[in-house]
């Protein structure tokens, strides 16, 4: 059974980091591309950071460029978002995802499995 658990979200100041977890079970995170996607209240679903399966190959959304790093430990089965220069903007819950290839996925239905979300809030 696939199971994706999202932790490390919480309360930070604008301008501060926080590192997101996501521990994968039931599948092999190396054979699928992973990503965070992230949904504030009145706003659209948004992908923030994927990771291809072939060369860790990378890629993020305009708003979150040079700030966010994805990364993954094939050893653990766990996927990461280290969030740094935090903004108020960057407010909502995180929700980690497993694609149905090793490719990027490119809308929803690519998607085949999502954690149940973690919330971050940037606020002083």
């Amino acid at each position: 059974q696939v199971r994706l658990v999202e932790s490390g979200g919480g309360l930070v100041q604008p301008g501060g980091s926080l590192k997101l977890s996501c521990a994968a079970s039931g599948f092999t995170i190396s054979r699928f591309a992973m990503s965070w996607y992230r949904h504030a209240p009145g706003e659209e679903r948004e992908m923030v950071a994927t990771m291809a399966s072939v060369g860790g190959r990378t890629n993020y959304a305009d708003s979150v460029k040079g700030r966010f790093t994805i990364a993954r430990n094939d050893t653990k089965n766990t996927m990461y978002l280290q969030m740094n220069s935090l903004k108020p903007e960057d407010t909502a819950v995180y929700y980690c995802t497993a694609g149905r290839s090793g490719l990027f996925p490119r809308r929803i239905a690519d998607i085949d499995s999502w954690g149940q979300g973690t919330q971050v809030t940037v606020s002083s």
